[in-house]
């Protein structure tokens, strides 16, 4: 449980304008999310998927506030195969992302 009370608040945080009154806990939360996203990579640079080299609810989840990290902060650009897995899961059939599903 090392990516939603990061990646997640962050990035609610920014769109409901609280950054000012969380800013002594943003720098933890953004090391933190950060390692998450590190250990994402790693784990993707000899896997295509999360779980059993299949695509399955454990991309589905994490997904979810990934493919929209860069709106709470976080740098995707150097973590290739995070972004490849992105693709990958967002080409899936049936397959929204926030924005298509609330909004943004």
């Amino acid at each position: 449980y090392s990516h939603e009370p990061y990646i997640a608040v962050l990035r609610f945080w920014t769109f409901a304008g609280q950054l000012d009154e969380y800013a002594d806990e943003i720098p933890g939360r953004r090391k933190r999310g950060n390692d998450a996203l590190d250990v994402m990579e790693e784990h993707l640079r000899e896997s295509r998927f999360f779980v059993a080299a299949r695509y399955s609810i454990a991309d589905i989840a994490p997904y979810a506030y990934t493919h929209v990290a860069h709106e709470g902060g976080f740098d995707l650009s150097s973590r290739l195969h995070v972004g490849a897995w992105i693709d990958r899961v967002a080409d899936r059939p049936g397959m929204l992302g926030i924005e298509d599903t609330f909004g943004g």
